[in-house]
């Protein structure tokens, strides 16, 4: 064989192994993976993820690729990244910790499916038609969190029994959390006689002049909303609930890891665990429309004994016992 003619042979497998290898990789499936936090903050919440994929029998690396986008807490960041994603045309979209930037993927895109996990109710945000058939190109898990918030407010009074003053911290740039927290918070302070102030807080300045707020208004504790921006900032909320003496509650463990007082809510990555399997069985060729939003099936209650008693109070014997997780 004439040299000329060996190169030409050798520079066709070339492009057909290179085709091939292609074709290869073009086959295993792309999931853009947008969240409103960290990747270090949520890193069990996506290992829950990752759990659900395999369950549906996908394992990242192997038969599946998770592109990743991370906002930090910059609610503002999602939208770009959310079109990043688009662009790239994955073949399935989870968001997570943000009913605001699902809202975004959903006006961008009504051909790729979305899986979500979202603290709202998400028929009342629009993001689907119903939970039982969600329509459309979404579908996920959800909180409803009207029965959580009343029992995060239950709570707080069995801590502080003589408390007549709660504060609430929402963040006015999300209106379909905050709604919803002091629809929540104000239905349970009514039924046990408390007053609920609503203080605002969309930025570092703002929660520390909160917290002001909340020592000046005589609040006996505070409530933290169920917003991923307060999430992100759990380590300064916590100090300024020790550098202010305020009590303060959330619906996020690790915000109490961190210093706050005590959290009830759903375990997070169970959460993102069924949103794994969602994904999964929508690789598999199942559509949103025809999967029901989920609810979290595993809630717990997490207290900071360490930080009651740098705060003085005493936690009742009742709830350490009924405590999923004490921090000591």
């Amino acid at each position: 064989m004439k040299r000329r003619e060996f190169i030409t042979l050798l520079g066709g497998a070339a492009v057909s192994w290179s085709s091939a290898a292609r074709a290869q990789q073009s086959a295993i499936p792309v999931i853009g993976s947008l969240n409103a936090m960290s990747a270090a903050q949520w890193a069990d919440r996506m290992d829950g993820f990752r759990r659900g994929l395999a369950e549906a029998g996908f394992i990242e690396g192997r038969n599946v690729v998770i592109e990743s986008r991370w906002a930090d807490g910059h609610l503002d960041r999602m939208p770009a990244m959310a079109a990043d994603l688009i662009e790239r045309k994955v073949a399935v979209i989870f968001v997570g910790g943000s009913t605001t930037s699902t809202r975004t993927v959903i006006t961008a895109t009504r051909t790729i499916p979305i899986v979500f996990t979202a603290g709202t109710d998400p028929v009342a945000s629009g993001l689907v038609a119903s939970l039982s058939q969600p329509g459309g190109n979404a579908t996920g898990v959800t909180v409803l969190s009207t029965e959580l918030g009343q029992k995060r407010v239950q709570y707080l009074r069995e801590v502080m029994p003589t408390a007549t003053k709660i504060a609430l911290l929402v963040n006015p740039t999300n209106p379909a959390a905050s709604q919803v927290d002091i629809e929540t918070a104000q239905a349970a302070s009514n039924r046990l006689g408390l007053e609920l102030i609503i203080l605002n807080g969309a930025s570092d300045s703002e929660i520390e002049q909160a917290f002001s707020a909340a020592v000046r208004q005589q609040a006996a504790a505070l409530l933290e909303g169920s917003d991923a921006l307060f999430g992100n900032r759990r380590e300064m909320i916590a100090a300024l609930s020790l550098r202010h003496a305020m009590p303060t509650f959330s619906w996020d463990r690790e915000s109490v890891a961190s210093g706050l007082l005590m959290s009830y809510g759903p375990n997070q990555a169970d959460m993102y665990r069924q949103a794994g399997i969602y994904v999964g069985r929508i690789l598999k060729g199942e559509k949103p429309a025809d999967l029901p939003v989920l609810q979290p099936t595993k809630f717990e209650l997490a207290i900071n004994l360490k930080t009651a008693k740098a705060l003085g109070i005493e936690v009742t014997a009742t709830l350490i016992a009924i405590a999923d997780e004490l921090i000591e």
